[in-house]
């Protein structure tokens, strides 16, 4: 298993649509996030008729014998709330196990730097490794998780040295549980299934927004499975045998398929994005844009041509939406060039073949 491929590749599913061109939180397409993989607490599910969903399935077929292991790792974003608070009365220190008052703002100039309120994210990875396939057979593994809540203050200073403002980062407790089982579908062959649940308590579902239940949401969920002494089998373009097994795998909201070099079948990504067996990202691409609907020549244009407060929003976003900006204005014409187009491989016609 190429886990270098591996890793660019799931790391590009798990940022998907995290923030889109131009950049700026002002924007209408940045105002409703994270519509991939979201899997919200049940109780907000069920108020709102399953509208958004709070469990996953992969199902997928493997072969192997009695040595056959397979690792399964859940990835999500959880949601960091992060809010501009203006003091009413810069101070020099914020002092110890003591708040300053302060009220919540859009967005905040200090000195030749723009804060903005802003959701950002924190990777979350849960693992269930080693589980012998025969031993899943009539035995469902489980595993509970949760990550707590969190608050806290960074200051932020004028030119003078006083604390102006500061940023208040919140992030609220979620709870899930992934379950591993499998079935025997024929000699040496198994049918895995993988669900991950959101099983926060969610008070007052009923009343909660959307935005409300994000803070409390797997986001962007998927699931990688691996295993050693034997091999997955695909589900897009399964061998005739097999074909009416593969078409009985029941999938909700993910896809599975297999992921690496060419031919390997040792690794499976199941995401909320339909992609393609062996998946790549293009290596004329300089990095992530977080938009793989778009395409990067025209990205890196666009962002080239925002004026320079549009720029200054975009730096005022967070890290990555910096890291964009910054990594797109000191491209070399060279890396710039190598986005205009290539050609990957030529098939021959049927007229070519006679």
């Amino acid at each position: 298993m190429n886990l270098s491929l591996v890793e660019r590749l799931v790391n590009a599913v798990l940022y998907e649509g995290y923030i889109l061109y131009p950049y700026r939180p002002s924007a209408v397409k940045n105002r409703q996030r994270f519509n991939f993989g979201a899997l919200c607490p049940e109780s907000y599910s069920l108020a709102q008729r399953g509208t958004d969903a709070w469990r996953m399935q992969t199902e997928c077929l493997v072969l192997g014998g009695r040595r056959a292991t397979l690792d399964v790792r859940a990835r999500f974003l959880h949601l960091l709330a992060r809010q501009v608070g203006e003091l009413t009365t810069p101070l020099h220190e914020l002092g110890e196990g003591t708040e300053p008052d302060f009220q919540i703002v859009e967005k905040l100039e200090v000195g030749d730097q723009l804060f903005q309120t802003w959701e950002e994210a924190v990777e979350r990875d849960v693992s269930l490794p080693n589980l012998n396939l025969h031993d899943l057979v009539g035995e469902t593994r489980r595993l509970t998780f949760a990550f707590p809540s969190a608050r806290d203050l960074e200051p932020l200073r004028d030119e003078s040295g006083k604390i102006v403002a500061v940023i208040v980062r919140k992030q609220e407790p979620i709870e899930g549980m992934i379950e591993v089982a499998a079935e025997r579908a024929a000699d040496n062959l198994f049918k895995v299934s993988v669900r991950i649940l959101n099983c926060t308590r969610l008070e007052d579902a009923q009343t909660k927004s959307r935005d409300d239940a994000l803070m409390q949401s797997l986001v962007s969920t998927h699931t990688i499975l691996s295993v050693r002494e034997g091999e997955f089998v695909s589900l897009l373009d399964p061998p005739d045998a097999l074909r009416d097994k593969a078409a009985a795998c029941q999938n909700i909201g993910t896809w599975p398929v297999l992921v690496g070099e060419a031919n390997e079948r040792d690794c499976l990504l199941s995401s909320p994005i339909i992609l393609y067996d062996y998946p790549q990202i293009a290596q004329e691409s300089a990095g992530d844009l977080f938009d793989g609907t778009e395409i990067d020549e025209i990205l890196t244009l666009r962002i080239l041509t925002l004026t320079d407060e549009e720029k200054r929003a975009m730096r005022g976003v967070d890290a990555r939406a910096r890291q964009i900006l910054e990594r797109t204005e000191s491209l070399p014409v060279e890396q710039m060039m190598k986005m205009h187009g290539a050609m990957r491989s030529l098939r021959p016609t049927e007229e070519d073949e006679r």
